[in-house]
């Protein structure tokens, strides 16, 4: 993950220099967790070094939410043990070492940004500077506004802002640009850059898979409970294997297009088609020899979100 300089002073101590000896920020160790008789998450054995940006993928009900409410001390496992920086969560929560930005969560109502995030603060024994803080979200012109009256990529800029005030070591994020638009998304990134430059470890779920392409040191995927692959996302595209066929087919019938040779699955975009395929020069040729009318054609490698599906058992979606 890319970062730029940025003066730590303020901040929580960089733990890069550290004379600490270095542990991991996160440990699951033979972690399951069962509501009833459904199994949310299944022995599930994970180490995150400090330092690291990390992308946690899964489809909906792979266990992400469970995995992280499990890492903030929200909930117990039924098995296993969680440590934060080698203590147990709850314990990391209150020596105030893990900061979190839910995907959503009503605001204090009546207070302004400013007052929000400085009640925040206070809640910690070295917070950042309330100021830093506002400039580091991108808050600094609304910090006069009611937290009540924002629109959502601004509240959840609000709630960046209250993950960091703290100015925590480790920083949980679920879906954390959910409802900004791409201006404000790229703005964010810059933010979090910022703020993991220092050796700060963040943990992100995310559907936005350019994201953890473009942010992530390193991408775990999960899907059943379990991890099914880990690794820097060009590790995961590669390990993954097969490429794609893209092409343009207008309105025309996409009937039978996932039974060619070699196609493992199909995704269709209004009048885009994209083949999944482990052999793609026959997949080609019975795409040509059907006598189907398709216009640019492009064969490539997978990219992040084809070797996600691949991963994960996800074999065809279609979108409108």
């Amino acid at each position: 993950m890319s970062s730029r300089t940025r003066d730590s002073r303020h901040y929580a101590p960089d733990l890069r220099e550290s004379s600490v000896i270095p542990m991991n920020a996160i440990t699951f160790t033979g972690v399951s967790k069962s509501y009833g008789a459904v199994r949310a998450v299944e022995a599930l054995d994970l180490e995150i070094a400090a330092g690291q940006a990390v992308a946690l993928l899964g489809p909906n009900g792979a266990g992400k939410s469970t995995s992280i409410n499990m890492l903030l001390g929200l909930i117990r496992p039924t098995a296993g043990t969680v440590g934060v920086f080698g203590q147990p969560p709850d314990a990391a929560v209150r020596a105030g070492w893990i900061g979190a930005m839910p995907q959503d969560g009503a605001l204090v109502p009546g207070l302004t940004v400013r007052e929000v995030v400085e009640f925040v603060r206070s809640l910690y024994p070295e917070p950042m500077p309330l100021d830093e803080v506002l400039s580091l979200a991108n808050l600094t012109s609304l910090a006069k506004r009611r937290a009540d009256q924002l629109s959502g990529g601004q509240a959840q800029r609000v709630r960046f802002a209250i993950a960091v005030a703290g100015a925590p070591r480790l920083l949980v994020l679920d879906e954390p640009t959910a409802a900004m638009d791409v201006e404000s998304r790229r703005s964010f990134w810059a933010s979090m850059r910022a703020y993991a430059a220092g050796g700060r470890t963040i943990l992100f779920a995310t559907h936005y898979l350019e994201e953890a392409d473009e942010n992530a040191d390193r991408v775990v995927v999960i899907s059943r409970g379990q991890v099914v692959a880990d690794g820097t996302a060009q590790e995961i595209k590669s390990a993954a294997g097969g490429r794609t066929v893209r092409f343009t087919i207008g309105d025309r019938p996409t009937a039978g297009l996932d039974t060619l040779p070699g196609v493992t699955g199909m995704e269709v975009r209004g009048g885009s088609v994209r083949l999944r395929t482990t052999d793609p020069d026959a997949t080609v040729q019975a795409l040509y020899a059907s006598g189907v009318e398709v216009r640019d054609l492009e064969v490539k490698g997978a990219d992040l979100e084809e070797a996600f599906l691949s991963l994960t058992g996800d074999k065809s979606t279609t979108r409108p």
